[in-house]
């Protein structure tokens, strides 16, 4: 074959080989794709001694092989870590299996207080923060003083938006925090 027929074939195959791995780390795949990669290291070792003088496949080659080999140590890190038990995926299956196992009927939620207490401090926190990078004074920001300001504007923002499902976040406008309330996303 010609160097051009089989940059296209190696392109094509590596391609496959990236999809089989991803496929096989989140368990779609059964086995290892080491078939494939066996037929693109061939590839790759017809054409890695021999001169190619065009310049446009070299490059493409070269590429491709570059490309390899990035992947080869990004898969060689994941198998290695699924061997050792701290792959996130297989964590985030296994915790999600035993979670499944354990957990009880479930109970329909009306509105959970503990969320909004932890909104609210995580508010506080962030506007104290914003202040304190802004070069302002932070000391006299409470969680009261926080709470009254979004309670006092929530009617009209209800009005405005339509809805009283609010979210709120701290952002920095010409140099002062303020407090911004959008729609929540749940």
């Amino acid at each position: 074959m010609a160097i051009a027929d089989d940059v296209i074939l190696l392109d094509h195959k590596l391609s496959e080989l990236i999809t089989k791995y991803e496929q096989y780390f989140i368990g779609l795949e059964k086995r290892e794709p080491l078939q494939l990669l066996g037929d693109v290291e061939k590839l790759v070792r017809r054409h890695t001694g021999t001169p190619i003088n065009n310049t446009m496949y070299k490059h493409r080659f070269t590429m491709l092989v570059a490309r390899l080999n990035t992947y080869r140590e990004h898969w060689n890190r994941i198998l290695r870590l699924m061997e050792e038990g701290r792959y996130s995926r297989d964590r985030f299956i296994s915790d999600l299996h035993l979670k499944q196992k354990d957990r009880p009927e479930r109970k329909p939620l009306d509105s959970p207080p503990a969320s909004a207490e932890a909104d609210l401090d995580r508010l506080v926190h962030e506007f104290r923060e914003a202040r304190k990078a802004c070069n302002m004074p932070f000391d006299k920001i409470t969680r009261e003083l926080v709470s009254a300001t979004i309670e006092k504007q929530k009617p009209a923002l209800a009005a405005k938006l339509g809805t009283d499902h609010l979210a709120f976040r701290v952002v920095i406008e010409d140099g002062k925090p303020k407090l911004k309330a959008g729609l929540r996303k749940h």
